[in-house]
């Protein structure tokens, strides 16, 4: 699994990556990097067909565990994804802003 880190992600952002955060619906409202889609992992498996597999997918999480299992499960299904290392709480550490 590949993984990035938060600058990296920040730089991705700003080309227009899609940002898959698989937390819980009630996380993902408290604050979520800017223009991050919302798909909890309990429901990515069934929701694969709004993924572009022509585009690169970089999933986040709180921490980067859940993130971890769910770009494992998208690499399985062939897209190109990467894990953000640290997750969500990595990106509010580094002062970067979020959208609620």
């Amino acid at each position: 699994m590949r993984e990035i880190d938060i600058d990296q992600a920040a730089a991705a952002l700003e080309e227009g990556a899609v940002v898959i955060d698989v937390r819980e619906p009630d996380e993902y409202r408290e604050g979520h990097l800017p223009g991050a889609i919302n798909i909890p992992m309990t429901r990515l498996t069934a929701r694969l067909d709004e993924l572009d597999p022509s585009r690169p997918v970089h999933v986040v999480c709180a921490s980067g565990n859940r993130s971890s299992a769910m770009t494992d499960v998208l690499v399985a299904a062939g897209f190109d994804a990467v894990n953000v290392a640290g997750g969500t709480a990595a990106w509010v550490r580094s002062g970067r802003p979020t959208e609620k």
